[in-house]
């Protein structure tokens, strides 16, 4: 309790006294900062477990996709390879989303020869783009010698 000593001279003054209220208020501080990292947050979740047959066909997706471009000397027409799998021009667009329907990232890359034409390389170029693929980049000789 609070004793007032001045001016007042006829009776007792009654102020609050603050010193009680305050620990109360530390020990409710310190109670809650010791509960909060107790309480559970969120949900728990299994993450599903890839089947061990589905391990081949993940490698074979996971690998970077280049069409490379390739002169064909018996003719003036260019040849195509989606890696090392042969390609046509006609069916490279289908292939290209059989490739990429299950990927999320979108990037493939072109490669011609010295020998091709740009109209070829950009006609592969906007096959794939008409495919779905969000990325499409160029390696040059230099970039594939490091350089």
């Amino acid at each position: 309790m609070g004793l007032s000593v001045g001016e007042n001279k006829g009776g007792a003054m009654a102020e609050m006294n603050i010193v009680p209220l305050i620990d109360i208020l530390l020990v409710l501080l310190i109670i809650f900062m010791v509960i909060t990292p107790l309480t559970p947050k969120g949900m728990d979740a299994l993450v599903p477990q890839p089947n061990p047959n589905q391990k081949q066909e993940q490698d074979l997706s996971d690998k970077t996709v280049v069409v490379q471009v390739i002169a064909d000397p018996k003719s003036d027409k260019s040849k195509l390879k989606i890696n090392s799998e042969d390609a046509t021009w006609e069916n490279l667009g289908t292939r290209m989303e059989q490739i990429f329907k299950e990927r999320a990232e979108k990037v493939a890359f072109v490669k011609g020869d010295n020998d091709v034409l740009f109209m070829d390389v950009a006609r592969a170029i906007d096959i794939m783009r008409g495919a779905g693929i969000d990325k499409v980049g160029l390696i040059t000789a230099k970039l594939e010698a490091g350089q």
